[in-house]
């Protein structure tokens, strides 16, 4: 069976630029750039999302801060070593960025942050209650790529949907539609000292177990904003 990974993640972002694009990395003597991409939420917050784009799309782009533009491409994940420590770290790889032109959207109803995944969890699910008696369950997605690739995308759940989560195995096929989110938390040290870092998830809005009497269930609250 020919799989096409595309179908198994694939994403849609429309939203500003907000930095300049800077040097990522080098794969094969082709060149890789990040920016971030300030994309709002239906409450009026925004999230800030990192998007790596190859040189090749960058001839034809002016990526100027303040500009609005369409992202198409994947949400991928890849391991960094930072002071003898494994990092996961989380990034939009772009496979089309062109201009927003809002005489043209102005009728459409595509939504400004999507993303389907199709993947396998990897680790069992954590369920958990908020003080305020928030359900959520936080997911840990394997999505495979080609050449026997695959990104480790976390995922959250809420509502009916984080207990659906809390029952499922290890290896268990799921299809998910949601978005992208970024967060803020305080990472604490051993010495005492403190240092602010972003996280970035897929906050899930439906979900379905893949070839399992196409069972489905999908959230009853609205995703956090």
């Amino acid at each position: 069976m020919v799989t096409n990974y595309s179908d198994n993640n694939y994403l849609v972002l429309v939203g500003k630029i907000t930095s300049e694009k800077s040097f990522s990395h080098e794969i094969y003597g082709e060149s890789f750039y990040r920016f971030n991409l300030e994309v709002s939420r239906l409450s009026g917050n925004e999230d800030i999302i990192p998007i790596t784009v190859s040189e090749r799309l960058l001839n034809d782009l002016n990526l100027e801060i303040g500009k609005k533009v369409v992202v198409e491409g994947q949400f991928r994940s890849y391991n960094s070593y930072e002071n003898e420590r494994n990092k996961l770290v989380l990034t939009v790889f772009a496979k089309d960025i062109i201009d927003y032109n809002e005489e043209e959207e102005e009728d459409k109803t595509t939504s400004t942050n999507e993303v389907v995944l199709n993947g396998y969890i990897c680790k069992k699910p954590i369920y958990r209650q908020t003080p305020f008696g928030r359900e959520i369950a936080d997911i840990l997605l394997a999505v495979n790529r080609a050449y026997n690739k695959s990104d480790y995308i976390p995922c959250i759940a809420w509502g009916r949907n984080a207990r659906f989560c809390q029952n499922l195995e290890v290896g268990t096929e799921i299809k998910i539609v949601g978005r992208v989110q970024s967060r803020t938390y305080e990472k604490k040290f051993e010495d005492g000292t403190s240092e602010t870092r972003i996280a970035y998830e897929v906050s899930i809005g439906s979900m379905e177990i893949v070839n399992k009497d196409d069972s489905e269930v999908k959230s009853e609250d609205e995703q956090v904003g």
